[in-house]
């Protein structure tokens, strides 16, 4: 979370790449998945007093990453919901683009091996704490405690990419941003 991925991309994205951004997919994933994802976080939600919808009826994401990223095993269930409309979304995205070079943003990419499989090299982007924090203070105007979860769910991310991409013999390299 605000390492500086989607600068990275802007960048290549010049020099003639297309990019798909997972987040805004994952989004939309998300939306697509909404009746799956209430039936089941309703009560999670209920029992900490969180609504899990917005006043126009539809999800409200930041109270669904209140609940799921606190806890490891909600958002596992969480990512067995979404992660194969995610998949689904990804593929067609690089099917339609087969004749360009593809970059995939993403943050836990190594976590569909669909799609990681898919992947010619890695590239892992890597800012400081500090530089993270202000952006994503900034960026995405959640609360501290909020932001500090998020961070704690990935704070080995590099180590997953590394031993998914030795797995897979994809190369990885290491851009500190």
């Amino acid at each position: 979370m605000a390492a500086g991925k989607n600068f990275i991309c802007s960048q290549l994205e010049k020099r003639g790449f297309v990019s798909l951004d997972l987040d805004k997919t994952a989004h939309e994933a998300i939306s697509l998945c909404t009746p799956q994802i209430l039936a089941a976080f309703g009560e999670e939600a209920k029992n900490r007093g969180i609504s899990l919808l917005n006043a126009d009826g539809s999800l409200n994401r930041r109270a669904l990453g209140q609940i799921v990223f606190s806890d490891k095993e909600l958002l596992s269930r969480q990512e067995a919901i979404v992660y194969p409309k995610i998949i689904q979304i990804t593929t067609q995205y690089i099917e339609e683009n087969r004749e360009k070079s593809v970059i995939l943003n993403a943050t836990v990419l190594f976590k569909t091996p669909e799609l990681f499989s898919k992947c010619e090299k890695i590239l892992f982007v890597k800012a400081n704490f500090f530089k993270r924090l202000m952006r994503a203070k900034k960026r995405d105007k959640m609360p501290l405690r909020q932001i500090l979860a998020r961070f704690k769910s990935q704070k080995n991310l590099f180590k997953e990419y590394k031993n998914a991409a030795k797995e897979l013999d994809i190369p990885i390299e290491l851009i500190k941003n």
